[in-house]
């Protein structure tokens, strides 16, 4: 199955598909914030901003990145990046190695024009730095799309459960420093939604990386989406064998803080509310991204993409409000969140 294809058929499982991991969680659920009763505050008084490589976000969101390169991608990045621009958050873009071969569907990743101002990530497979890429590519990368920072995404599981996958992983990490040390461009490592160890993020610090996305566990399991799209029943059960794992978000959020504190955090992997987001900022992170939610939005309208926004951010308010934060460094202060006792549900 050729790139455009298989990244069309990844947008309509998203969109149709139960593709959530079965049992494995975010690990956000096992935090509470300590409700403040008397919270001292003025609602609209309470600032939302955070820097993130270089930039303020308005809003500490990243769209997460997803398309790019199918023919219905192209709407749905500008719808995105629309929204994006008129909230002053962040945005990634799909992979954009289809971009680099086939040079029709480039435009489907440009996006500046909708939104001139927010920071705009490239994105390319770390993997196809084993299959001839090299600085040049991640370059080219950054300048199709005019972007601030380049995410170099590493899903080996995905790939290793596809029919026509990359297997080849082995000396990537040099390869990486080699993008990192020659690129003018901030570098990014993002996992897709297994998340980041901690004995990962130290490496990726020793060789130069900007910021890490740890894409945990909990939220759109790609095996799940590789069991929908697979072209045997062996693949089938393949795919559904990997269901639930990985590392889920809470845990390597906070396992990468802790092996790597000098590092921007982009927490992201089954985010859904703003008090995700919250608890998220809490363990340490700069930002939270988001993809599925997004996603369906975008397939709808700008105003749509606009209103997801803005009801992320709502609830974002009120949970550091009733929490007593003014800011997101008071958020981050000692005793506002605990580890909670489970709830009757769960």
């Amino acid at each position: 199955m050729d790139h455009q294809a298989r990244k069309a058929d990844h947008i309509r499982i998203n969109l149709e598909e139960d593709v959530s991991f079965p049992r494995l969680t975010t690990g956000l659920e096992r935090y509470r914030f300590v409700h403040q009763g008397l919270p001292e505050l003025d609602l609209a008084a309470v600032d939302l901003s955070s820097p993130l490589l270089g930039k303020v976000l308005r809003v500490p969101l990243l769209i997460s990145s997803m398309t790019g390169g199918a023919e219905q991608a192209e709407l749905i990045n500008r719808n995105l990046a629309a929204g994006a621009q008129a909230r002053g958050i962040a945005m990634g873009l799909g992979s954009q190695r289809t971009g680099l071969e086939i040079a029709a569907t480039v435009r489907s990743f440009q996006v500046r024009r909708e939104a001139p101002d927010i920071l705009l990530l490239a994105n390319l497979g770390a993997v196809q730095l084993n299959k001839g890429y090299g600085v040049d590519h991640c370059r080219r990368a950054v300048e199709m799309i005019e972007a601030d920072a380049l995410i170099l995404h590493i899903n080996p599981l995905q790939e290793v459960l596809q029919a026509d996958g990359d297997w080849h992983w082995a000396g990537l990490l040099a390869r990486i420093k080699e993008v990192c040390r020659r690129l003018d461009t901030p570098v990014v490592i993002k996992e897709v939604g297994w998340g980041i160890s901690a004995s990962l993020a130290r490496r990726l610090a020793e060789v130069g990386v900007a910021a890490i996305d740890v894409a945990g566990a909990g939220g759109t399991s790609w095996s799940e989406v590789e069991y929908h799209r697979a072209p045997s029943e062996r693949l089938r059960r393949l795919a559904r064998t990997f269901a639930d794992w990985g590392i889920p978000t809470a845990e390597s959020l906070v396992a990468v803080g802790q092996a790597a504190p000098h590092l921007p955090r982009i927490a992201s992997g089954g985010i859904r509310d703003g008090i995700d987001v919250a608890k998220s900022l809490a363990l340490g992170a700069s930002a939270a991204g988001l993809a599925s939610p997004f996603l369906k939005a975008a397939v709808q309208s700008v105003e749509a993409v606009i209103d997801a926004i803005d009801a992320l951010a709502d609830e974002l308010r009120i949970a550091m409000f009733c929490a007593g934060a003014s800011n997101v460094a008071a958020l981050r202060e000692p005793e506002r969140m605990t580890k909670a006792e489970m709830m009757k549900d769960e």
